[in-house]
């Protein structure tokens, strides 16, 4: 059974191939005219320049948790030695992830404009297969450093019982998440931060006070706006799904590690299933990929048909194959578990359908906003809050059933206190189907960026409005696909969550380990601590509702994502201001920008929007750190897992909200811009352009940054277990 380990770096190395020969073909492609040259350089330079600033600050904060993480593990020996190891390279690829992404997109953009020239198909098949780049990178990096760290741990750990072996290899295991969902914070709210105050800067001055076209080359914002496209919307997006992928196989690797002790080959079974699941959903994401064309002429619909049936083809086989692969790999309730991975691939598609309808301008939900616009920006705004928490309904109803269906069937359809570890692997295992054709589904994602700076690239390239027209329509699918994606995170994020929930008590108990305790007592009963069960843990720790413990965890939780997207919102604020008075004072001072006469000055635009970035992202992503600690050593493992839960609920449901919304404001501006009540520069579409800018850093910052906040407090709290039982409350 061990042999079938090699499936996983075998998908990997597939993976990262396919990765490389699509980008390999993108770079085939001609860029174009001087100027369309001239401009992606632009982005390039002020993309690599942001990036270089950012990891600077974030090499800073990861050698400074590396050596508290050393301390605790060989000073007081409350830790497992190889976490400083394990945390750094879960950064590192996480990291490199966005880094190839986004280095992909800035060399992309250009060259599916000139491809629009030939036809919208050429254009379509360009940008998403550049997209499929970051994809597949995501994929292929998070398999390699699950099968480095796998092979690692199994020729060093060693213990009496096997069993233990290997739930130490797996918990060990999670602790690279940490690494990787630390990296991901500071991306997306650095990213953010930077896309938006450029975009808002660039939106308020040129489009409603100077009514130049978006992307106008006189607007001395534009290129900070398209730069911040691939800082935010493909490097920091990369680094997000980088951990969530990753953090849903390791879940549930430690999850069946746990569900499964004393049981050697059960064991085994259960930590190979998640990892063999992933890595066929990597070859069936290829084949969805080359599936995707449209026809010349197609509106939005027949695109997002296109797209959809590459993601569809690579769903229905995977729900078909993970019947084998438990049959193979002899589970004797491999059909109940495979129902488990289908559940999770139908909530991530119901979800995407539920945000589609809407976000999309093809809807009616969109267009009703698009005509509040009739009677001011006021009614926008007000529209478009009432639609993102109306959408809230269908994706947690979606994941409330997927969750009791993949508990029951992983259960025998029971809910008998004694099979709640294989209730919770079920869940976890519906995770890892939602997310193992990431490879297709993140190549939609981070195609919409690669479609806008495209547009952007058209319009200040001066090519003929035909191709802006063209270009405009795969933006407009791309704004679409991005929400989709982000209800994806989000949702595999609440799955996920659970199951870092359990593993969470699989790491007390090692903490308990770790300061001698071998005995504890439950019910007037001495249990031993390696041996008990997850209801035994929470019973001893008195997790329950009348502990005014949880009940405080459960109240810091759920502040806690309400506190982290004002700080980001407000950072995206204060970016803004500056940005705007800066567009305001070139306008008025360089008299021949307008006229066309002088070239804007574009670097300090994004001199301003790095700088407002690396300042502003620091004080949120050391919130989400320190919050968990301290809430470990103040109320102890009862006050975390209530701050857990409470952080899931509010932070699932408030980040769909804000995508949604973001969302549905920026494509009812496209409607209107389409030529819908009075089109482009009418009042109308003025007060749109009012609703979009509210709605930028809601789905690009505040919103998306919410799951990486959610997985992020558990992984914490998974790598300051010692230190929670050790001092805690």
């Amino acid at each position: 059974m061990d042999s079938l380990f090699y499936i996983v770096p075998a998908a990997s190395l597939l993976a990262l191939f396919f990765a490389w020969h699509f980008f390999r073909q993108m770079m085939k492609e001609s860029e174009g005219t001087v100027t369309m040259k001239e401009i992606a350089q632009y982005v390039r330079d002020g993309a690599m320049a942001y990036l270089k600033q950012q990891y600077k600050v974030v090499t800073i904060v990861f050698i400074i948790l590396a050596v508290f993480f050393a301390i605790l593990a060989y000073g007081f020996h409350i830790q497992n030695p190889w976490v400083p190891f394990a945390f750094l390279t879960g950064g590192f690829f996480s990291g490199l992830a966005g880094f190839i992404g986004m280095k992909t997109a800035t060399y992309a953009s250009a060259r599916t404009a000139n491809a629009v020239t030939r036809s919208l198909n050429s254009g379509l098949k360009l940008a998403f297969r550049s997209g499929a780049v970051m994809g597949l990178t995501v994929v292929g990096l998070g398999l390699l450093d699950i099968s480095i760290w796998y092979v690692v741990l199994k020729a060093f750990v060693s213990d009496p019982n096997p069993s233990q072996v290997l739930v130490t290899i797996t918990t060990t295991m999670l602790t690279f998440g940490m690494g990787a969902s630390t990296q991901a914070l500071f991306a997306r709210v650095g990213g953010g931060i930077y896309t938006k105050a450029a975009d808002v800067g660039a939106d308020i001055v040129g489009k409603v006070e100077a009514d130049i076209p978006e992307d106008d080359p006189r607007n001395p914002a534009t290129i900070a706006d398209n730069v911040g496209d691939n800082v935010g919307d493909v490097a920091g997006m990369g680094a997000d799904l980088y951990e969530s992928y990753c953090g849903s196989i390791l879940a549930t690797m430690a999850l069946g590690a746990s569900a499964f002790f004393g049981d050697v080959d059960a064991q085994t079974r259960a930590i190979l299933a998640p990892m063999c699941i992933a890595s066929i959903g990597v070859l069936l994401s290829v084949l969805g990929i080359y599936a995707v064309r449209t026809k010349e002429g197609a509106g939005l619909q027949e695109l997002l048909g296109s797209l959809s049936r590459g993601t569809n083809l690579s769903a229905g086989l995977i729900a078909v194959v993970s019947f084998g692969v438990f049959y193979f790999l002899g589970f004797q309730n491999w059909w109940q578990l495979s129902l488990s991975v289908i559940f999770g691939l139908v909530s991530g598609v119901v979800i995407g359908k539920a945000t589609e309808y809407y976000t999309s301008h093809s809807y009616k939900p969109t267009q009703k906003l698009a005509e509040s616009s009739k009677t001011g920006s006021a009614t926008v705004i007000i529209g478009g809050v009432g639609l993102g928490m109306i959408s809230t309904a269908v994706p947690v109803i979606t994941i409330a059933i997927a969750i009791l269906l993949s508990y029951l069937c992983a259960t025998g359809f029971s809910f008998d206190p004694a099979l709640i570890s294989n209730g919770l692997y079920g869940i976890s295992i519906a995770a890892v189907g939602m997310l193992s054709t990431l490879g297709i589904t993140l190549a939609t994602d981070a195609y919409g960026p690669i479609a806008d700076n495209a547009g952007g690239n058209a319009q200040m390239s001066g090519l003929d409005p035909e191709v802006r027209q063209k270009t405009d329509v795969l933006d407009a699918l791309g704004n679409t696909t991005a929400a989709t994606g982000k209800g994806f995170a989000i949702g595999s994020a609440a799955l996920t969550a659970l199951a870092l929930l359990a593993s969470y008590i699989e790491e007390i108990k090692i903490g308990l380990g770790h300061i001698g305790q071998t005995i504890i007592e439950v019910a007037g009963q001495q249990v031993e601590v390696a041996t008990a069960t997850i209801p035994q843990i929470v019973e001893y720790y008195q997790v329950n509702l009348m502990n005014p413990r949880v009940l405080v965890g459960v109240f810091i939780g759920a502040m806690m994502a309400f506190l982290f997207c004002g700080l980001t919102m407000n950072a995206v604020g204060r970016a803004a201001q500056k940005m705007v008075t800066e567009v305001r004072r070139q306008f008025k001072e360089i008299k021949g920008i307008l006229t066309g006469e002088q070239r804007p000055d574009y670097a300090r635009c994004v001199e301003i929007s790095t700088l407002g970035a690396q300042h502003e992202m620091i004080l949120p992503s050391v919130i989400a750190i320190v919050a968990p600690i301290l809430t470990g050593v103040c109320l102890g493992p009862s006050g975390v897992m209530g701050l857990l839960v409470g952080g899931l609920g509010a932070g699932f449901v408030l980040a769909i909200f804000l995508a949604n919304s973001g969302g549905a404001w920026d494509n009812a501006k496209k409607y209107v811009e389409e030529g819908h009540f009075g089109g482009k520069n009418s009042e109308c579409h003025k007060a749109t352009v009012v609703g979009d800018t509210v709605g930028d850093p809601f789905k690009d910052t505040s919103g998306p940054s919410l799951n990486i906040l959610i997985k992020l407090m558990s992984m914490v709290s998974i790598v300051m277990a010692g230190l929670t039982v050790m001092i805690g409350g």
